[in-house]
């Protein structure tokens, strides 16, 4: 069984056991668990397809640890004027991993 979350403008397509990354979000200090309530499509012996989503549908996950992605470099330039920027940022991200799928 599988199904297809949307989370912080990013869809996902998950199954039991899956580990992903997504967006960092404010959750209490001894938060372990996480409910993804956008479920987009439940697919498996017969496949559901919301509009846009599949009500009653959750997909639970385990919270596992707090990463940061790979760095990314922002310039700035306009030609001819002497000027420049040069900025890094690493976006924060949480992986998760899925545990249940509940249609």
């Amino acid at each position: 069984m599988y199904a297809v979350i949307e989370d912080s403008g990013s869809q996902f397509k998950v199954s039991e056991g899956d580990i992903i990354r997504v967006d960092l979000r404010d959750l209490p200090e001894d938060a372990t668990d996480i409910t993804f309530e956008n479920v987009l499509m439940v697919g498996g012996d017969e496949a559901k397809v919301g509009t846009p989503t599949v009500s009653g549908a959750k997909v639970s996950a385990e919270v596992l640890t707090e990463v940061r992605g790979e760095k990314i470099t922002v310039i700035k330039m306009k030609r001819r004027k002497g000027y420049r920027r040069k900025r890094g940022h690493r976006q924060k991200f949480l992986r998760v991993r899925i545990t249940k799928i509940a249609a």
